[in-house]
């Protein structure tokens, strides 16, 4: 039953669009919990949800619990703890304590075993909510888009998973680091994924996301990419992605 992050503190990384395709891609054979941390909210409605009654806002002020605020998508075997703009001044009201940095991860405690796999979606951000998700998470999952920049700040995300580590979660661990926006055209996206490749090893997944136009379109329609294209190259890829997740998972 383990409890994945989706973690950059970078946006515009694809972060968002492989938690729904990679959650959509394991309900396919487990049962899975999707958490959407992000103010944005982007997670929530691009599967459909829109103006939910209760978010992971009111959980992490303790006013409801997580089982209460937990919905069915409108994916088979696929629920969400939806998110609402109001998590945008959760990193005021949450004060930076120990204890307050695990309120997600004991609000959690009594939904785990109902599900096989957990995936939080945490927002662009070094704050209370991303290091909730990370106090709270097993395994963490790095989107790295294959773009000049894609280096930069990643250094940063890994010190704070340092930190964390040392300091409220033990036990935590990268599952792996996921190439996204992977343009075949261009000669820059090659050397990108060699200079990563060369840097991080066997940390990096062996599976590429590709920039995708489907990918990109599917969560205006509230869609993951499973049901919008399911031919498609994007929907090929987070086939793919699930597996090694699985795999990395279980061996880990």
């Amino acid at each position: 039953m383990p409890i994945i992050g989706v973690i950059n503190e970078k946006g515009g990384v694809g972060k968002t669009t492989t938690v729904i395709n990679l959650a959509a891609a394991l309900a396919k054979q487990h049962k899975v919990l999707l958490v959407d941390l992000d103010p944005q909210a982007n997670a929530s409605s691009g599967l459909g949800l829109i103006l939910p009654e209760n978010t992971t806002y009111e959980v992490l002020k303790g006013e409801i619990s997580a089982r209460q605020a937990i919905v069915d998508s409108n994916i088979n075997n696929l629920k969400i703890l939806p998110a609402s703009t109001e998590l945008a001044g959760a990193n005021v009201d949450i004060k930076s304590t120990a204890e307050n940095m695990k309120i997600l991860s004991k609000a959690l405690i009594a939904v785990r075993p109902q599900f096989d796999f957990i995936i939080l979606d945490s927002p662009p951000s070094k704050g209370a909510l991303t290091i909730n998700a990370m106090v709270a998470a097993d395994y963490l999952l790095i989107p790295l888009q294959t773009e000049y920049y894609a280096l930069e700040g990643i250094a940063s995300v890994i010190d704070t998973i340092k930190r964390v580590r040392a300091s409220l979660n033990p036990k935590l661990d990268i599952l792996g680091i996921l190439l996204t926006m992977f343009d075949v055209r261009t000669n820059l996206s090659q050397q990108v994924e060699e200079n990563v490749r060369e840097h991080f090893g066997d940390m990096v997944f062996r599976t590429i996301i590709p920039r995708s136009i489907r990918l990109a379109e599917a969560p205006s329609y509230g869609q993951s990419i499973f049901e919008f294209a399911p031919s498609s190259s994007g929907a090929l890829a987070y086939k793919q992605l699930a597996r090694e997740v699985i795999k990395r998972a279980r061996e880990a």
